[in-house]
């Protein structure tokens, strides 16, 4: 085999696992708040429509991701679909927003296992979990498969505790689905769109899966839709119990689930399940941004030094190791709710031009309806223009710098030819 390519050891369990791992991760231990915040009640309206949003992405990366089984992702699809500025836009918001999730991850499960020790915890994790990309994807799969168990089985008991747990005084729809008109509603939407964004994580793995054609998309869809179930059922449970203001006001809205029901004894559980989900979206997230870099620098929109393989373990370890550094360095500065509007801002951008590249695609490689593709992309615009304005203003800035980078990178090329 030779160095410049990747080894394809991913099974359709395996793609599973990490694409759960992904959206199956810290957001639903913190996300609940700030959309509470935004919309009351009104969060499960927003949690419809981003799961509506997601799931146009969705296909549209399953019907791109057939066609175009490589490395990457939407960065791969933008260039062979719409050429190379689209491409390079794609990866360029991919890699800024999801290095911003990486930070929130870290963050949020230093929070949960060092509650005041914070900032060297979450370096410490993400180092650690550096290490285990660097052994290997099967080495990522199977972590990702054992975190995705112990997250699942929290949860199950943050729903028990819920179903004997008293009801909420103001009940689950407090004053009522519209208290925070449609601008809280969409805005929840927007920040809600952070919990499911992970399923692309299979796609830029592309390189990496047995069989593409058929188990990306097969991969995409099951994650996607268990996904769906898990926040479908903690949104309600959490509205049921603490109602939407307490919901709001809580750092750690599961944990107070549990705590209202009375089994405050059972807290720890809650804690360590969002350390195990903290840490699955890590290392998912690492890897894939990984990938998404090795792509970019082959095409050298990146320095071709990331594009290098590691002869053993073939990941592209430069490159992960690059971004891990990176991510080092935001934690030093994040703010959690920031970190969530920036991500979704920049990830919104990235699966807008997913749903364009797809509705570009002929009717020989289609397989979902071009309605799709198109609900879609406006739905990508329409949620990121609705996050908090100082995410979407520092999301225009970061872009703004990536298109200038690439422009003078351009002009140098072709005054040394």
């Amino acid at each position: 085999m030779s160095s410049s390519g990747l080894a394809r050891r991913l099974g359709l369990a395996d793609a599973v696992a990490i694409g759960l791992g992904s959206m199956i991760g810290a957001g639903v231990f913190a996300v609940f708040a700030p959309a509470a915040a935004a919309a009351g009640s009104g969060l499960l309206i927003g949690l419809v429509l981003a799961a509506f949003v997601a799931f146009c992405n969705a296909t549209s990366s399953a019907q791109l991701a057939a066609v175009h089984p490589v490395a990457g992702g939407t960065y791969a699809y933008g260039r062979a679909e719409l050429g190379a500025w689209w491409g390079y836009l794609a990866g360029w918001c991919f890699v800024i927003g999801k290095i911003a999730s990486c930070a929130a991850m870290a963050l949020v499960f230093a929070a949960y296992v060092a509650p005041g020790v914070e900032r060297p915890i979450a370096i410490a994790a993400v180092a650690a979990l550096t290490i285990v990309n660097l052994l290997g994807v099967t080495r990522t799969a199977l972590a990702t498969k054992i975190i995705v168990v112990l997250v699942l089985m929290s949860l199950v008991f943050v729903v028990a505790s819920g179903v004997v747990a008293p009801p909420a005084e103001a009940g689950v729809l407090g004053a009522g689905f519209f208290e925070h008109g449609w601008y809280g509603i969409l805005q929840s939407a927007g920040l809600l769109f952070f919990a499911f964004a992970g399923y692309a994580r299979i796609a830029t793995m592309g390189e990496e899966v047995r069989d593409p054609a058929r188990t990306i998309p097969r991969a995409i869809v099951f994650a996607f839709l268990g996904a769906v179930v898990v926040y479908g059922v903690i949104a309600v449970t959490t509205l049921h119990v603490l109602g939407p203001a307490a919901t709001a006001a809580s750092s750690a809205p599961l944990a107070d689930v549990v705590s209202a029901s009375g089994w405050g004894w059972g807290e720890p559980i809650v804690r360590v399940g969002a350390a195990c989900a903290s840490l699955g979206a890590l290392l998912a997230l690492v890897a894939g941004i990984g990938r998404t870099s090795l792509a970019m620098a082959r095409e050298e929109d990146l320095p071709r030094f990331f594009a290098r393989i590691h002869p053993r373990t073939r990941v592209p370890h430069r490159a992960e190791i690059a971004v891990a550094v990176v991510v080092i360095a935001v934690i030093a500065l994040a703010d959690l709710r920031g970190a969530i509007g920036f991500s979704s801002f920049g990830v919104l951008l990235y699966y807008f031009i997913a749903n364009v590249a797809a509705l570009r695609q002929g009717s020989a490689v289609r397989r979902y309806p071009r309605w799709l593709q198109l609900a879609g992309a406006v739905g990508c615009v329409g949620l990121a223009a609705m996050l908090p304005w100082q995410s979407v203003a520092g999301g225009l800035v970061v872009v703004a710098i990536g298109i200038v980078l690439r422009a003078i990178r351009l002009v140098v090329e072709r005054r040394s030819v």
